[in-house]
């Protein structure tokens, strides 16, 4: 297992990992036929524009066939105007690759480069019915706010959480 910064080239692996991660940890929460329209090209496009953007960093885990299996990545949200803090925007895996230590060392890597970025806060938005929220909450996590989201015409709560102390959570990395 290799954990690396993302480069511009991993836009289609990242983009792969997007979608199919997204079609097995939201079935059953996020609407089938909003599921079902999701596309690698679509995404590709998406990861190529983030990629690109200034001020967000972008790691990815390989397996040893050199194939991305997972993805994170973080920055600080447009609409984030708390001094010293950032966003962790994603962290998706490949199922076959979730439980494993993987996305804990996505993680590790993201909060470095917070710390490095002098943030001391982190923000990570997470649906309620999904279970990473349960691994966020095990670093120390903290619920702020539910928020309401609507995908296909179904409403969702989106759980915001955040952290306070850096340092804190790379202790328990």
């Amino acid at each position: 297992m290799i954990i690396r910064k993302a480069t511009m080239s991993d836009a289609k692996g990242i983009a792969k990992v997007h979608v199919d991660s997204w079609k097995t940890t939201y079935r059953n929460i996020i609407p089938n036929e909003f599921l079902e329209k999701l596309s690698y090209e679509q995404r590709e496009k998406l990861w190529n524009h983030n990629l690109s953007k200034e001020g967000d960093y972008i790691v990815v885990a390989e397996n040893d066939d050199g194939e991305i299996i997972g993805f994170a990545d973080c920055g600080k949200r447009e609409r984030n105007q708390v001094n010293q803090s950032g966003d962790l925007t994603s962290i998706y895996l490949l199922e076959e690759y979730q439980g494993k230590g993987v996305g804990k060392q996505l993680m590790k890597l993201l909060f470095l480069q917070f710390q490095k970025w002098g943030y001391n806060r982190v923000f990570v938005e997470v649906l309620e019915e999904n279970k990473t929220r349960f691994f966020y909450e095990y670093y120390g996590a903290e619920l702020l706010k539910t928020d309401k989201i609507t995908f296909s015409g179904t409403e969702l709560n989106l759980l915001i959480y955040e952290w306070e102390n850096v340092n804190e959570v790379l202790s328990k990395l």
